[in-house]
């Protein structure tokens, strides 16, 4: 199973980018979690988002209310959209997919939120 997170860029603050988590390998997408995590230079991976199969979502509370996650099951795909995008959002965002004891995570992609 591979996942790739791609949809990343520059962009002012203010602005939005949507980011893609496209899994292949894999016919189970449908029952996967997929929580979003980034990794801004010099501090440690942080949580920013899940959905699980049922839908639910939880998000870190400095992203609450700007970014919301859903996914495509048909497309193997989950989304993270980012609105009012601020410096402090910069960093590598990954997509992870688990299920059950399985944990898959691939390469992320970089968002620079900067004027």
């Amino acid at each position: 199973v591979q996942l790739q997170a791609s949809g990343g860029g520059l962009v002012q603050p203010g602005g939005s980018l949507r980011l893609s988590c496209t899994a292949s390998g894999s016919v189970y997408f449908a029952r996967y979690t997929i929580p979003w995590h980034r990794q801004a230079p010099g501090k440690p991976r942080e949580f920013v988002a899940r959905i699980d199969a049922t839908g639910r979502t939880v998000y870190q509370d400095s992203v609450q209310d700007r970014f919301t996650v859903s996914r495509d099951n048909a497309k193997n795909t989950g989304y993270l959209q980012m609105s009012s995008l601020k410096p402090e959002d910069t960093a590598v965002y990954f997509c992870n997919g688990v299920i059950g004891p399985y944990d898959y995570w691939g390469q992320g992609t970089q968002v620079t939120v900067s004027s």
